[in-house]
């Protein structure tokens, strides 16, 4: 089920009307209005592969000869009410009658190349019988003479007085000549009249039936023709009663295969409908999926059926390893549109279209899809952009199942970044406990982060050159991005002294994310030298100042006397907020979760085990778990500034593999099931 809201925001009405352009019926263009996405697996591949084969059929290059339905319509919604079919009538259901049998003998043509649409043509009518009474009675319109015998003898009598009337006014036209306002013969009443000048109008027998406009013509029936136009009358009034007897008869064999009627009708609106579908997947260049079995989505090279020509082709897999994706990355940098993008083509396939996707691609079937896609503010209801958003958000976590999909774009935007990032883990993690599958964008850092050491959470960023400061719109899904708001807004012209102070402030505050990019949910390992090979720079400009364990400790001592009490009052989370740097530094204690500069790196860590009996302190470094000399340790960002109360540190510490072994072995003993930790780890 999707919400009307969900359907216009992700524009797939605007898809339905460009479809609806393709039809040629009245049926087609109904079948398409009346489109929804479907849920039904069987349902959705018999749709698909329909249109497929249409598709082919029409990339042979052949004509399908659908039937227009013109006047159809019409015929059907007067059907059992009596009403008596006029000749336009009866000639429009021989056409479509006739345009039936071929559209019957095309398909039948290509049952090799479209077997599955091909058993439609089967069911077609042809109704020969009706057919040919038709065209033996009506003919361009209008009822032929030998319809019926008495139609036939009463119009061949009317000849013959019309030509008695002409010969008859033409001889009173030849006597009065002279006092005639023209030599022609008119018709007043359904009556020939001849038309005589004003002043001797009465110089001819007969009556006067009308006057020109200017009253100087006089038009007057003769008496020498009134008895045989009266006779014409008459004649003129059997002939439609003959005429009403022949269309009764015609009306009746109607009536008699009005089921034929509708069905044919079904069925060539089904043509129509299909072949819509496969004109607007050639016009788009559509492509068949597969439907997935595990409820997980994998699409390459898919494009925003309204941006063929300018989006880069998006990639994107969700529903298997991870149901939730947080896409990071800079504002136009083209994240909305891989929602918007995800969301419509899931409905188009559905609906049983053909996208514009690699034909390897394959859709789970998603029975509910909302989005939250864009500003919601509603000036009428007097809600903010957040309030809005939360109000669809009630609406989502109400909805949410294991086969829902939901698009959300910059979750818990417009709101105190602090309360907003916390909200938004605790929707997304209610979400993930329902099941559902869920794209969302962001700007928070911290979001990043949680989605990096948090089970079924991964990563995607929107490419971006950091040279030319423009955005590539490229997903790529494992990797978290960046905002480059700085860069971005340096780049459209804000005041130099305003970038400068915001890069000021940002470093400032840079301990918090560098802090989050550690905690990158991938494999922890046991350090090695490959840290010291990454900072060897570092280490020798170290090793240039410390000639002697007593000086590096003496040095250590000094910098957190002089240096650390003005770190502490600028960088986030200060270890004490009265710490100033005349006051006597007491020695510090690390506790596990505290993030700490290591000097001897040059890099951020995070203690994993506090200080032992030898003065080591275990610390996590770029994924690696060291064990490092307190002496050799600063504070920099104390654990109550880093995670919230009660925080599970095994996320942070632990494999996601086994996290996922503790939670099972909680749940219940599985047999042969362990977790085997190295000695570092502990």
């Amino acid at each position: 089920m999707v919400e009307q809201f969900t359907l216009g925001m992700l524009e797939y009405e605007s898809i339905k009307e460009e479809m609806a352009s393709y039809a040629v019926s009245y049926e087609g263009r109904l079948r398409i209005q009346k489109l929804v996405p479907m849920e039904r697996r069987a349902q959705i591949e018999q749709a698909i592969e329909e249109t497929a084969e249409a598709k082919e059929l029409l990339l042979t290059g052949a004509s399908v000869p659908l039937p227009s339905l013109e006047g159809i319509d019409t015929v059907m919604s007067l059907l059992g009410t009596g009403y008596l079919f006029t000749e336009k009538d009866f000639t429009a259901i021989q056409t479509f009658l006739h345009s039936c049998g071929q559209l019957k003998k095309y398909m039948a043509s290509k049952g090799a190349l479209a077997p599955r649409i091909g058993l439609y043509a089967a069911s077609l009518y042809e109704m020969a019988q009706l057919q040919q009474e038709i065209l033996r009675c009506i003919r361009h319109g209008a009822i032929l003479d030998g319809a019926s015998r008495d139609l036939d003898r009463i119009r061949r009598r009317m000849g013959m007085l019309k030509e008695k009337i002409q010969k008859k006014l033409q001889a009173v036209m030849s006597r009065h000549a002279s006092i005639l306002q023209e030599n022609l013969v008119s018709m007043r009443g359904g009556r020939y009249v001849i038309p005589v000048k004003k002043d001797y109008y009465k110089q001819v027998k007969g009556r006067t039936l009308d006057q020109s406009t200017s009253g100087q013509t006089v038009f007057v029936e003769p008496d020498e023709v009134a008895s045989l136009q009266a006779e014409l009358e008459v004649l003129a009034g059997d002939e439609a009663r003959e005429e009403a007897k022949i269309l009764g008869y015609l009306t009746e064999l109607v009536e008699r295969g009005a089921h034929e009627l509708s069905q044919n009708i079904e069925i060539t609106g089904t043509y129509d409908f299909i072949f819509a579908k496969a004109k607007y997947a050639v016009a788009i260049g559509g492509t068949a999926v597969r439907i997935s079995e595990n409820g997980a989505s994998r699409i390459t090279g898919a494009r925003h059926p309204h941006l063929l020509k300018t989006m880069v082709p998006l990639d994107l897999e969700i529903g298997s390893a991870y149901r939730t994706l947080i896409i990071t990355g800079p504002n136009t940098g083209g994240k909305t549109v891989v929602l918007k993008t995800f969301g419509l083509l899931a409905l188009m396939v559905q609906s049983g279209l053909l996208v514009p996707v690699n034909a390897n691609s394959s859709f789970a079937i998603y029975n509910r899809i909302m989005a939250v896609i864009g500003d919601g503010q509603n000036l009428e209801q007097s809600l903010s952009t957040f309030s809005a958003q939360i109000r669809s958000l009630v609406h989502m976590i109400q909805e949410a199942g294991p086969d829902a999909l939901l698009l959300i774009d910059e979750l818990a935007a417009g709101t105190d970044p602090g309360e907003g990032i916390a909200l938004s883990v605790a929707i997304l993690e209610e979400l993930s406990r329902r099941g559902a599958t869920v794209l969302v964008t962001t700007h928070f850092n911290e979001l990043k982060t949680f989605a990096s050491h948090t089970e079924g959470f991964q990563n995607a960023r929107m490419e971006f050159d950091p040279e030319t400061l423009m955005p590539l719109y490229r997903l790529t899904i494992g990797q978290a991005g960046q905002s480059y708001a700085i860069e971005i807004a340096s780049n459209l012209g804000i005041y130099s002294g305003i970038i400068e102070r915001a890069r000021e402030m940002a470093a400032r505050q840079g301990g918090a994310a560098s802090a989050g990019e550690l905690l990158d949910g991938q494999e922890y390992r046991p350090c090695n030298k490959n840290i010291k090979r990454e900072s060897e720079a570092e280490i020798e400009h170290l090793e240039d100042g410390y000639t002697n364990f007593e000086a590096a400790e003496e040095e250590d001592r000094r910098e957190t006397n002089d240096g650390y009490a003005e770190k502490s009052r600028s960088a986030i989370g200060k270890f004490s907020s009265d710490e100033t740097a005349a006051e006597e530094p007491q020695r510090p204690v690390f506790e596990v979760g505290d993030a700490v500069w290591v000097t001897a790196y040059g890099k951020i860590g995070i203690v994993f085990a506090a200080e032992d009996s030898r003065g080591q302190v275990g610390v996590m470094i770029q994924k690696q778990k060291c064990k490092v000399n307190r002496k050799r340790l600063k504070p920099y960002i104390k654990k109550e500034e880093l995670y919230p109360e009660d925080y599970d540190m095994d996320i942070v510490f632990e494999t996601k593999e086994n996290r996922k072994k503790s939670k099972l072995m909680r749940k219940r003993h599985v047999e042969g099931l362990e977790i085997v930790r190295r000695p570092e780890d502990d």
